[in-house]
C-alpha cells in the first residue's frame, strides 16, 4: 500500500487536539467556537498541501472552472464546521438547527412493514444529519457500519458524547462473515443500516464508473452485501447548506437487488454508474460539500482530512466477498 494512499496516512489529530475543540465547543458555544476554525482552515490552507491540490482539482471539475484560493478555503471550512456541528448534534441534539427533509416518505413503505434496508451514503456532506430520523420516528433502530480503528481519537471522543453510538456500530474492520450477519440480523429486527459507499479501500474490489467526465472506482462490496441479503437500498444525502441549515436528501434506489453470477459485472458496473451519477448530482448541487480530500480518480495524491471518522474497513471488502460467494 502507498504510502500516499488515504487509509495509510495517520490521524491528523491527536486526543489533546480533540478535548479542545471539545471544551470551546461546550464552554464558549457554537458561535465563538466557529469562529475558531478560521485558524484551523488557515493552518490546513497553508499547511497540507495534498490536500489542498486534491481540493483544486476536484473543485475545478464540481464548479466548470479553474477555483481560486478562496474556492479552497471554503471547501475546507465547510467540512470543519460539519465535524463542529457533529459534536453539538451529539451533546445537544438537533435543536438549533434548521434541517429540512426531502423524500424520507419514499422509505415508507419498507419501514411501516418492519422490513430493514440499506441506505447508502457518502463522504458528501454530513453523515451525521441521519439523526434527525430519530425525531421523526423515535422507535426507529439505525445501525452503522464503520471502521473504528480509523480515526481512534476522534471515535472516543464521540463515544463520550453520546454513549449510544458504540451501540449502533457495525464494525468495519472485523472479519467480513461477522459483518455480513450483523447486518442481517439488524436487519431482520426492521434496522436501517447506514454505510458510506463512495471510497475504495486499499485491496477492497472495485469497479469504475464515470464520475465528472472521468474513470473513478467506487466499492462493489455493498451492492454484494445488498444482493446477497436481499434488501432494499435507498441513498441519503446529509448536505450543509450554511450556517446552521441543513438539507437531508432521502431517495429510493432499488428493491431487493437480484445479481446472477453470470451477469454479475455487468449488473454492478450498471448499478455503482447509476449511483456515481445520483453523487454527482448532489455534488453539483452542494460542490464544497465534498469531503474526498485525496486525488478520487487516482487515489494517490493524498488523503481525507484527519477529523473523518466514518470509514469503509477492510471487513467490508471480505464481506463483499461472502456477499458475493451467498449472491451467486
Amino acid at each position: 500500500m502507498s504510502d500516499s494512499h488515504w487509509k495509510s496516512r495517520p490521524e491528523g489529530a491527536g486526543p489533546r487536539a480533540y478535548r479542545i475543540i471539545f471544551f470551546i465547543a461546550n464552554h464558549g458555544g457554537r458561535t465563538v467556537a466557529r469562529l475558531a476554525l478560521y485558524p484551523i482552515v488557515a493552518f490546513y490552507l497553508l499547511a497540507r498541501g495534498p490536500e489542498r491540490r486534491a481540493s483544486r482539482a476536484y473543485l475545478a471539475r464540481a464548479l466548470g472552472r479553474e477555483p481560486g484560493l478562496g474556492d479552497v478555503a471554503r471547501h475546507i471550512h465547510t467540512f470543519a464546521a460539519t465535524i463542529l456541528d457533529r459534536v453539538f448534534m451529539l451533546s445537544r441534539g438537533m435543536d438549533g438547527f434548521d434541517v429540512r427533509i426531502r423524500g424520507l416518505e419514499s422509505l415508507d413503505d419498507a419501514l411501516d412493514r418492519g422490513q430493514g434496508l440499506l441506505l447508502f451514503g457518502s463522504h458528501l456532506g454530513s453523515f451525521e444529519a441521519l439523526r434527525v430520523l430519530a425525531r421523526r420516528r423515535p422507535q426507529l433502530q439505525v445501525k452503522v457500519v464503520l471502521d473504528r480503528g480509523h480515526n481512534a481519537a476522534l471515535m472516543r471522543m464521540l463515544d463520550a458524547l453520546d454513549p449510544c453510538i458504540a451501540a449502533n456500530v457495525i464494525d468495519a474492520g472485523q472479519d467480513g462473515t461477522s459483518i455480513v450477519l450483523q447486518i442481517k440480523q439488524a436487519a431482520e429486527e426492521g434496522a436501517i443500516v447506514a454505510m458510506l459507499v463512495d471510497r475504495a479501500g486499499p485491496g477492497e474490489a472495485s469497479t469504475p464508473a464515470t464520475f465528472f467526465g472521468a474513470a473513478a472506482a467506487f466499492p462493489t462490496a455493498p451492492w454484494l452485501i445488498a444482493a446477497a441479503l436481499k434488501l432494499p437500498v435507498a441513498l441519503a444525502f446529509g448536505l450543509y447548506r450554511g450556517g446552521a441549515r441543513y438539507e437531508l436528501v432521502f431517495e429510493p434506489f432499488a428493491d431487493a437487488l437480484q445479481i446472477e453470477r453470470r451477469e454479475r459485472p455487468a449488473r454492478l458496473a450498471a448499478l455503482v454508474q447509476r449511483y456515481a451519477e445520483r453523487l454527482q448530482h448532489h455534488a453539483r448541487s452542494a460542490p464544497y460539500n465534498w469531503f474526498n480530500f485525496y486525488d478520487f480518480w487516482h487515489a494517490d495524491d493524498a488523503s481525507p482530512l484527519p477529523s473523518d471518522p466514518v470509514q469503509p474497513g477492510a471487513g467490508v471488502a471480505a464481506g463483499g466477498d461472502v456477499a458475493a460467494r451467498r449472491a451467486g
